[in-house]
Order: structure tokens, then sequence, then C-alpha cells
């Protein structure tokens, strides 16, 4: 099939719907189909290329020059029609957070020019779901015959909320290679466990009631096992989280690794024992699958997209508070045993969601939205 992917957010940017949509268009055509990219991110700041091809994939940037490299465009309509009128696209994949004003404002154009779409939602609407629920009230666009569709079943929840119980949302789960993050386990010291986060240093993903989480489990801990923490990862609230170590003295515990590849990602997870997940609005958890996969325990908030491939307790704990999140921690940290019972497991059990599953879900997502098409 010929495939466009349309996406507010593209690399060079870094996060997950940037890095899953590279990945999926990447998988796509390795498996034979002409998969590209259509994105308001530019390359970089009054950079507007058009036309380039990213690791194998042709990539068309509809780029403005804004203030912020803000991926947005004030003409999308003319950009995507531009596009459509390029080529003749068997399905149209658009993916979506709760901000996505690019992706949205090309939803309309495409079912006028009856284009299969499928929508895939990145993000747990919950918080936003009533101004969608608006939009939906005026627009109707929930009943367009388009195939809806999300990361996890957390996240599919709010859409089938505001859908109504007529319109069916797949579970489109973002992919693995799982034998990329599979890794020979260092020998450990029984004395000393190693906690891992990764995540962006930002109020949604919690870092700060993380730090207040671990400083709970330590407390809860046995004096002679000595823990300690690795976060990787960058961004807006690294500064306070330093000031939150040094006021409460767990310097000499918890480090702050700063984002690593996933070549260093690995070798963290050679090392590592536990891995921990502080977010409550996670669609997914790419982190916490990498870390699965790679055989670590996952402790994580109960809701969230990360129960699409952690189901405890064989796999790890799923809390429903950060009081639990620390009982949980302090219970793994204490036991070696329960650790090496859930590492086994999940160095043995290939998670679900491999690219091989994920790539004949969306086949058949786009196979339905040319049905739904045709029948309309």
């Amino acid at each position: 099939m010929k495939i466009l992917h349309i996406s507010d957010c593209y690399l060079p940017r870094l996060g997950g719907i940037e890095t899953q949509v590279h990945a999926l268009a990447r998988q796509q055509r390795a498996a034979g189909h002409d998969a590209e990219v259509l994105t308001a991110t530019p390359k970089a700041r009054h950079d507007l290329t058009r036309r380039e091809v990213l690791d194998g994939v042709p990539l068309i940037r509809a780029t403005a020059d804004l203030p912020f490299e803000l991926p947005v465009h004030p003409r999308t309509g003319r950009e995507v029609g531009r596009v459509l009128d390029g080529a003749a696209y068997d399905a149209v994949h658009v993916h979506a957070g709760v901000v996505s004003p690019f992706a949205f404002a090309a939803l309309p154009l495409l079912v006028r020019r009856r284009v299969p779409v499928v929508v895939t939602v990145h993000s747990l609407w919950g918080y936003a779901a009533p101004a969608f629920r608006l939009l939906h009230a005026v627009g109707g666009w929930a009943s367009w015959p388009v195939v809806l569709s999300a990361v996890s079943d957390a996240a599919a929840g709010p859409l089938r909320r505001i859908a109504g119980p007529g319109v069916p949302v797949r579970v489109l789960p973002n992919g693995i290679d799982s034998a990329r993050w599979r890794v020979e386990a260092l020998p450990r010291d029984p004395l000393e466990v190693v906690v891992v986060a990764v995540m962006r240093l930002a109020p949604r993903k919690r870092p700060m009631p993380l730090l207040r989480v671990l400083r709970r489990m330590r407390q809860q801990v046995p004096a002679r096992v000595r823990v300690r923490v690795e976060i990787a990862g960058a961004g807006p609230q690294q500064a306070a989280m330093e000031r939150y170590l040094r006021r409460h003295g767990m310097q000499g515990w918890v480090r702050l690794r700063g984002r690593l590849t996933p070549d260093e990602l690995r070798d963290v997870y050679r090392r590592a024992d536990v891995f921990v997940a502080p977010a409550r609005l996670e669609s997914f958890g790419i982190a916490a699958l990498e870390a699965r996969t790679a055989g670590l325990p996952v402790v994580a908030r109960a809701g969230t997209g990360i129960a699409e491939f952690v189901s405890p307790p064989h796999e790890g704990v799923l809390a429903s508070s950060d009081t639990a999140m620390a009982a949980a921690l302090a219970r793994l940290v204490a036991e070696p045993e329960l650790r090496a019972r859930i590492a086994a497991h999940n160095r043995a059990v290939t998670p679900r969601v491999t690219w091989t599953d994920v790539l004949a879900r969306c086949d058949a997502a786009y196979r339905c939205a040319r049905r739904r098409v045709a029948a309309d």
C-alpha cells in the first residue's frame, strides 16, 4: 500500500509520537509498503526544506517560519491538498496528541477527498475530554467515515466515551524491536539494588513526585540494603530536582543522568534491578516497554497504557497511588527472590506489542478505512 502519515510533531524533535511515527514508517517500508510522512515540524529555525529522506523514509515538511519552531502551519488545507494532488494514497494515517492543530485541520479535507483515513490518538484525553466532546457536538467528527484508534486501552477509553457506543475504537499500540532490547544482565551485588526511571523531566511525567516516592521507599527499606537510583532524561524540571536532592541529602544515592542514547540505556538496564514510571497520564509508556523487554520488573501507575504490556504480578506492579508505588518499590528492593522471579518471566516472555503485531493491526485498520470510504 501507499501510506501517508500525518503528524504535527516529528524528528528532529524527540518524543513518543515523533519517534514512533518514524519507526512505524520505517517498519512499513521494510515490509514492502510505500510509506512517507507529512509533518509541520521544521528541520531547524528558518529552514523551510520541503522534501528529504530520513533513514530511508520520504519526508514532506509543510513548514512556516514561526517563532519557537512551532509545528503548525497557517494554511494546513492548502499544504495537505498539495500533497494529495501529487500522489494517490491507499491510506492516510493521522497521528494526534492532545494538541494537534495540523493533524486535526487536515481531517476535514481528507474526508471531503474521500481518502481512507485512520486516526491514532497518542495521548490520554482525560482532562481534555470536555473540549473534544464539545467539538464532536458541533462538528460531529466522531461520526466521519474514518477509523478511530488509540495506542492503548487507557488512551482509547476517553475517545470511546466521546464517540459513543456505536463507534468502534481500535487499539494500535506502539511497537518495539524486542531483539534490540533483550540484554544479558550483569552479576548483582545482593546488598545493592539499582532502580531506574526514564522520562522527560517535565510536569506531565511527574519527576518531582517520583523523588518523593523514592524518599518514602528508602524509609521503608532495611538500612543494610544499599539503594541506587538512576534517572535518565532531560527537561525543564531538572534544576528543581537537583535542588530537591540537595535539600533532602539524596545526592549520594539518586543520580540524574541526563538524556541517554538507546545503547546507553541498554547498558543501564544490564546493571539495573527495577524500573519505575510515576506518570498518571501515560498513554503508552515506550520506555517502560523497553525496560520490561530487557527483563526489569516494572512499577507504574494503574490506569495508564503501561497495562498493555505489564500484567501484575508476573511482570511488575501497577500501583493505585504514590503511597502504594513507594510500598511496591520497597517490597521489590527488599525481596531479591521476588525481583528474580519477575525478571526471569520478563526475559522469557516477549511482550505482545512487537512490530509484527503492530504492522498487522495497522494493515487491518487501513483495509477497514478503505471499506468505510467505499460504503459511505
